[in-house]
């Protein structure tokens, strides 16, 4: 999804050293390696355990990849030895073949454990939150993650069917659950999709990695590097527009008024969403936003 977008708004010196926050299957790894020059270096990231296998298949001795989350990738490159970056992609949220993978339990499509992990390998699966989580947990995880108006009902239905022996584990049971008490929603949008929504951000602390990952990206990138990146839904493309808007100005220190004012850090460049025929292609890309900006300064 804005693949051609994303990697030409990125690769501003093919000599240069790049990341790819979230490999996923490796299809903007691959199109950014076509963009560099022997001299270039690409490092991805990514949770999933099948990603960092599928990277296997990436034997450009320019490429590395680590097992990972993008919000620890200033530490993750510090012990590699790298400082300084020229440009970060992001492409954010659950990637198609984690969705299409019934085993994951990302899907209310396909019935499978209620899992919803990124990194398989440690952390909460979904059933396990639901199974200890009280009302007042689950309806904010659901209302704030989901944005879900009917998110009390549901979190009430979810622990009233937990003490009677009926907790869900699989996504068909919760799907089924959902649908019982959401009886409105906006056409063409399955009940579930809101609570699948919000369990997936919980279990994978999605925004704090988001915002851990921001800023890593600020104190990594080079003067005139680019930050790229692509989200999904409302709640990841707020925190990253007010976090480039937030840098891309000039600071006052109010307790210090007099001092000089510390300078903007990031300049914003473009917003960018899929045309028509990407949409047509490929529905999924239909919420898809693109923001690129820049770091200032002199190299």
């Amino acid at each position: 999804m804005l693949l051609a977008e994303a990697v030409e708004a990125l690769v501003t010196q093919p000599d240069g050293v790049y990341v790819d926050g979230t490999f996923g299957r490796g299809g903007h790894s691959r199109a950014i390696l076509a963009q560099l020059s022997p001299a270039g270096r690409l490092w991805a990231f990514d949770k999933d355990p099948e990603a960092i296998a599928a990277a296997a298949d990436i034997t450009d001795p320019r490429f590395a990849i680590c097992h990972a989350s993008f919000a620890d990738m200033q530490s993750e490159l510090a012990a590699r030895g790298v400082d300084q970056v020229d440009g970060i992609l992001l492409d954010l949220g659950v990637s198609s073949p984690q969705i299409d993978n019934p085993e994951r339990g990302f899907s209310f499509r396909f019935d499978a454990p209620l899992d919803m992990r990124m990194d398989t390998t440690r952390g909460e699966t979904a059933a396990e939150f639901l199974a200890r989580a009280e009302v007042r947990e689950i309806a904010e995880v659901i209302r704030e993650y989901g944005e879900e108006r009917f998110a009390l009902q549901i979190a009430k239905a979810l622990v009233a069917g937990r003490e009677s022996g009926h907790a869900p584990r699989t996504t068909t049971e919760l799907s089924a659950l959902v649908a019982r008490v959401v009886k409105t929603r906006e056409p063409g949008q399955d009940p579930a999709t809101r609570t699948f929504q919000a369990l997936r951000i919980h279990v994978n602390a999605e925004l704090e990695a988001l915002q851990q990952g921001l800023k890593a990206a600020l104190d990594l990138l080079a003067p005139q590097g680019r930050l790229v990146v692509i989200s999904f839904h409302s709640l990841e493309d707020r925190i990253v527009k007010t976090f480039i808007a937030r840098e891309s100005r000039d600071e006052v220190d109010r307790r210090a008024p007099f001092a000089p004012a510390k300078p903007m850090r990031l300049e914003s460049v473009a917003r960018v969403k899929p045309d028509a025929l990407e949409v047509l292609r490929n529905p999924r890309s239909r919420s898809a936003v693109l923001r690129v900006a820049e770091r200032t300064g002199t190299p």
